[in-house]
């Protein structure tokens, strides 16, 4: 069975988040294990300065790496990633599953981004659109995401 983790900088504040984020761990049991696990932010200056800004994601990086196995297939969020649609994240998810690969991690940087070592440390950088999302929403995107193609790579319907 696939195991995903998804490695988030920062909580989620809104109930209807969390809720949301809770519905879809519940469907997503039957086709893997989820790991979902928050990285507290670092406290950053209202007007930083670029060091005070690299500074930060250089220690939110810290703590997302050390969460992170040699083992893992990462997959960074990232705004200057390749776009993939739903059936081809069910066919990365089947590819991996297929060559032994079986531990994907999705990393969410934090407000400000995340540190080059993190982009080093990617297998593969995904962006979801050229479209700005609300930070803590993205979570629950890339959750149902992650959903819709463990139905499609299990050739069950889906809304498209």
């Amino acid at each position: 069975m696939l195991q995903i983790k998804v490695l988030a900088v920062g909580k989620i504040k809104e109930k209807y988040l969390k809720e949301g984020l809770k519905e879809y761990a519940k469907r997503l049991g039957a086709y893997i294990r989820l790991e979902m696990i928050e990285v507290e932010d670092e406290p950053c200056p209202e007007r930083a300065s670029a060091a005070d800004e690299a500074r930060v994601k250089q220690k939110e990086a810290e703590k997302v790496l050390k969460l992170i196995s040699p083992q893992d297939y990462v997959v960074l969020l990232d705004l200057l990633g390749k776009e993939l649609s739903s059936p081809e994240l069910a066919v990365l998810f089947d590819e991996k599953g297929l060559s032994g690969q079986s531990r994907i991690t999705f990393v969410i940087g934090g407000s400000l981004g995340t540190a080059d070592e993190i982009r080093k440390r990617a297998d593969y950088r995904w962006s979801f659109s050229k479209l700005t999302f609300p930070h803590q929403m993205i979570r629950l995107i890339l959750l149902e995401q992650i959903y819709r193609a463990c139905k499609i790579s299990k050739g069950e319907p889906y809304h498209k």
